[in-house]
């Protein structure tokens, strides 16, 4: 109903076909800044693979899929992700049956399948680099190029990233032409001033209750008390599934 602050500012951009850097933390609504006008750019009649998104991990990755499919629903899009620690034949088989438009996946699981000639990104029109800082660190760079000189020149390029560094500079000035750029700057938590809430539910309620709150807040950093360590697991395990980055102490 309303536009987060990078949908507003990157929308508009991706939907006149530039190329764009945006900078933005995990859960400010960057899926929907590349997502919608992604989608609203495919031609849905053609099963070919038309925009491919790169992320650094499988939860990531999974993550991006769960919300691209319920945004493409009403359409005749086709989304899936693929990503290493699970059968590559199954997956093979899966793409050739399902001959999806939009593929999201981990860089050395999608070159694999690259070099296996099972992703064709002969008519590939969007390439979208999610959490780009988090891929170099992961030491993906190299598969990131690999994949990237495989698409072709006329493509739109997106890049995403919670910071800057040199290296996702170079990035972008390697593969993004003359790129329009959104920055988004993180909210920061006051030390002098604390406020107190509670908000009441039900115990089935409590974590997408939470979820919802580390997504409004956008804190940089924020700590959750459970009560019995077996909590704390849940929770810890439930937040990394869903893309955020959680430690258990």
């Amino acid at each position: 109903e309303e536009p987060t602050p990078i949908q507003q500012q990157a929308i508009p951009f991706v939907l006149q076909g530039r190329d764009l850097v945006g900078q933005a933390q995990t859960g400010t609504g960057k899926t929907a800044a590349f997502g919608l006008p992604m989608l609203q750019g495919l031609d849905t009649d053609h099963r070919a693979l038309q925009a491919l998104i790169i992320a650094p991990t499988r939860e990531l990755a999974i993550q991006v899929h769960d919300e691209l499919y319920s945004l493409s629903k009403g359409l005749k899009t086709k989304v899936y992700a693929v990503y290493g620690g699970y059968s590559i034949g199954k997956q093979i088989d899966r793409i050739q049956k399902l001959k999806p438009q939009v593929i999201v996946g981990t860089p050395g699981r999608l070159l694999d399948l690259m070099r296996r000639q099972i992703i064709d990104t002969s008519y590939l029109k969007t390439l979208i680099m999610d959490e780009a800082d988090e891929m170099l660190n992961m030491g993906f760079i190299e598969d990131i190029k690999a994949i990237v000189e495989q698409t072709p020149s006329s493509r739109q390029t997106l890049m995403f990233s919670a910071t800057m560094p040199k290296s996702v500079q170079n990035l972008a000035q390697q593969f993004l032409t003359q790129p329009a750029e959104v920055k988004i700057e993180a909210k920061h938590l006051t030390a002098d001033l604390i406020d107190q809430y509670f908000v009441k539910c039900r115990d089935s309620e409590k974590f997408d209750i939470l979820t919802r709150m580390l997504d409004i807040e956008s804190p940089d950093k924020a700590i959750i008390f459970a009560r019995t360590k077996k909590r704390v697991d849940e929770i810890g395990r439930g937040l990394s599934l869903r893309g955020y980055d959680a430690e258990l102490i």
